[in-house]
């Protein structure tokens, strides 16, 4: 079982990367939600020149927020300067499509972008609007063609899954452990309990608030009035719905996996919703990191949140370590 972070592309990423390699994360991954956080190439361009072994990621990448040529170029960039570190996840879109006030795209739509970017990395000629084009970049300029850079397929239900099959070089999950790949990867937002701690605790909300709250902004775009079953689920709803609705996606999101907005505090149960996150003493998450292997996982994609991420991620790599 292999250990990876998840970490947004923030000022502190750099010096929060280095301290993954230090500690033995296997890759450091950015997120790629423009209304949200900067620019995930930017960011893994710093921490490549500011690490040497770990590996480099992008997820997810969304296919209508980045044209396929953009994203190939940046690819051959990433590859130039730290050969052989990068992978990239690409899916139909969460808060990338949600904060343009759009759903995600469709998979078939999805797996033609996937089919396009590694028939460009590997030097081909396609047609895309129409036209034929290629990358083009001249000797010392990129990364030389052919790239194999791994493209894994963020999927969560049959379609993505058979895409997954078909296209990519892995699959990664947000939900639910994907069993039938060589490399399956899930997102697992939690804290390590120290001992005797309760999950009622201040550190304990402040580290998992983020990751509850999104439990309930995914719930009530996918389910609307579903998320009156979640602890005081219904009157988080009845604020939530205060807003215009032409503007409700923005409040939605405020502060999405980096800490716990105003309008949404009131309203969480972080202690009763933990057992839905990565959450446990050291023990403890040993145990659910087997059982995660069992059912078919082969990395741990940690999503350390709250005021102290070095902490959470010295802890977690002790669980592992």
């Amino acid at each position: 079982m292999k250990l990876s972070c998840s970490l947004p592309p923030s000022v502190n990423l750099v010096k929060q990367a280095r301290l993954a390699e230090s500690l033995g994360y296997e890759r450091v991954w950015v997120g790629d939600s423009p209304a949200l956080y900067s620019d995930p190439w930017v960011a893994l361009s710093q921490v490549a020149a500011n690490t040497s072994t770990i590996g480099l990621g992008v997820a997810v990448l969304v296919p209508s927020t980045r044209h396929v040529m953009v994203n190939a170029a940046a690819i051959c960039g990433i590859e130039a300067q730290a050969p052989g570190r990068l992978a990239v996840a690409i899916g139909t879109g969460f808060t990338a499509r949600r904060l343009f006030g759009k759903g995600p795209l469709s998979w078939a739509s999805t797996a033609d972008y996937i089919r396009q970017l590694k028939a460009l990395l590997n030097g081909e000629t396609i047609t895309l609007d129409g036209a034929k084009t290629r990358l083009m970049h001249p000797a010392g300029m990129s990364a030389p063609l052919p790239l194999k850079t791994p493209i894994i397929v963020a999927a969560n239900g049959p379609k993505g899954i058979e895409v997954a099959n078909e296209l990519g070089d892995g699959v990664m999950s947000v939900q639910a452990p994907i069993a039938g790949f060589g490399w399956s990867a899930l997102l697992q937002p939690g804290t390590v309990l120290d001992e005797g701690e309760a999950l009622d605790s201040p550190r304990v909300f402040e580290a998992l608030g983020p990751a509850v709250a999104t439990f309930y902004h995914g719930a009530y775009e996918a389910m609307g009035e579903g998320v009156d079953g979640f602890p005081n689920g219904a009157a988080w709803r009845a604020m939530i719905e205060q807003f215009p609705a032409d503007e409700q996606h923005l409040h939605l999101h405020q502060e999405h996996c980096v800490g716990v907005n105003d309008h949404d505090r009131p309203h969480l149960d972080v202690a009763g919703m933990a057992p839905l996150t990565f959450t446990g003493t050291a023990a403890e998450l040993g145990h659910k990191a087997a059982e995660l292997e069992e059912a078919g996982v082969t990395e741990i994609l940690y999503m350390p949140l709250g005021p102290d991420i070095e902490r959470e991620l010295g802890a977690m790599a002790s669980v592992f370590g």
